[in-house]
């Protein structure tokens, strides 16, 4: 067998892998197979990207709690609680110009939804500065972003 045919087989049996029960993908146009909060949840946080990518701070720390904590993917750290995270943003947008669009949701197995966003960053100019693909990972509390982290 070929390396290329040996790396296709491992890669189909990743993919099966990942897609046990426990840890389903869904995207927009699919359904989720239960009946609990899973597409409303990914509903509500493709809504909370678009109002991010629309500067709608308000509308996106009202879905937070008043305590979430909060990655500072920008200058490094992390930070808490409503108010620091507008901090963080409004510092952030006067120096950058950041679209985040999702592309995938997965729920972890341990209740978390993993986002596939796609980022682009541009300076207040418009050239751009970064394309990437990053994983946000939110945690709950009840209705509301309680945590999220950034994964590479």
């Amino acid at each position: 067998m070929t390396r290329s045919a040996a790396d296709d087989r491992e890669g189909r049996r990743r993919r099966a892998r990942s897609t046990s029960a426990a840890r389903v993908f869904w995207r927009e146009d699919e359904s989720v197979p239960h009946s609990d909060d899973r597409p409303s949840r990914s509903r509500e946080l493709r809504e909370l990207y678009e109002a991010f990518n629309a500067r709608e701070i308000d509308r996106v720390l009202a879905a937070m709690t008043a305590d979430v904590q909060w990655p500072n993917g920008w200058e490094g750290g992390h930070i808490e609680g409503r108010a620091s995270v507008r901090d963080y943003w409004m510092r952030q947008w006067a120096q950058l110009r950041l679209s985040l669009t999702p592309v995938q949701f997965r729920e972890r197995g341990d209740g978390r939804i993993e986002v596939a966003v796609r980022l682009v960053a541009r300076d207040p100019g418009g050239s751009v500065l970064a394309r990437e693909e990053v994983r946000h990972v939110y945690e709950f509390e009840g209705r509301l972003v309680r945590r999220m982290q950034v994964e590479q």
